[in-house]
């Protein structure tokens, strides 16, 4: 059997519920990117494709994960995935209710329709759990459930359906075309096209005049946040706005976030004033 899941944080958290279960055990595989944000118009196409890249190349610049484009090669994975189930090894896809995960199985289980009947998906949509303390829950991330929630999680998994597999692809299709910088979750499997600004009112609002360290201010947009992104997107936008005149940035970037101050810009200071 192979899990597949889509944050690195879920490998673990399914792991440790292997120990419990032997049943459940197999591969855990990660598709790795974050297809809820950047370009993905013509995505399986080679074009598409770079662009993407492209893009990423961008965005990781002077980050943390600057090495990170090189290791991502989902479409290795699915070739690889592709194989196995041509050998009639069973696939879970497990996704939390958050448009990372499900904008990911959409595109993953676009490319797997000749497997229909091999593969189920398990969808933590709006289900309540129980947490360490014994409080009732309802998780967004696989990573927040305990091992032992994953047994009860796993009755779950049913098989995705050919009509899914006509009707879901559509929607990826639609989502393609529109090709939004940001894909939000709106419920269900319902996502919903923004453009790459989206996170920007909350970016400006938490920046402050005298200056904020930018992982500090990071950490306090995702907060405030209710359609979590990723990290590295959010320094995108704050690159964007400063070169917008909306933001100062203050310090080296070529030596990590770690030097780098944001404060808010003059204009920006008096159109929230007005």
């Amino acid at each position: 059997m192979i899990h597949i899941v889509f944050q690195e944080a879920d490998i673990a958290a399914l792991q440790a519920a292997f120990q419990l279960d032997s049943t459940m055990d197999g591969q855990v595989w990660h598709i790795q990117d974050d297809y809820a944000v950047g370009p993905i118009v013509n995505i399986y196409e080679t074009e598409g494709y770079q662009v993407r890249r492209d893009w990423w190349k961008v965005q990781l610049e002077n980050s943390p994960y600057s090495e990170q484009l090189d290791l991502v090669n989902d479409k290795l994975t699915v070739h690889n995935l592709q194989k196995e189930l041509a050998e009639g090894v069973e696939v879970w896809i497990w996704m939390g209710q958050n448009q990372h995960d499900v904008c990911g199985y959409y595109w993953l289980m676009s490319q797997l329709k000749d497997y229909q009947g091999l593969i189920s998906v398990l969808y933590l949509n709006n289900l309540p759990f129980i947490n360490d303390k014994g409080q009732i829950f309802y998780p967004t991330r696989l990573s927040e459930i305990s091992p032992k929630e994953f047994i009860k999680a796993k009755k779950l998994a049913r098989v995705i359906t050919l009509s899914e597999f006509e009707v879901d692809p559509d929607e990826w299709t639609k989502l393609m075309q529109e090709n939004g910088g940001v894909r939000i979750l709106e419920g269900g499997k319902k996502l919903v096209s923004k453009p790459e600004s989206y996170y920007d009112a909350q970016i400006l609002s938490t920046a402050t005049a005298d200056g904020i360290k930018l992982q500090k201010l990071i950490s306090q947009v995702l907060q405030k946040i209710k359609s979590a992104t990723g990290d590295v997107f959010l320094v995108g936008r704050i690159k964007a706005l400063a070169s917008e005149s909306k933001l100062l940035i203050r310090g080296d970037w070529n030596k990590g976030w770690k030097d780098i101050e944001v404060a808010t810009a003059a204009e920006t200071q008096a159109t929230a004033g007005e």
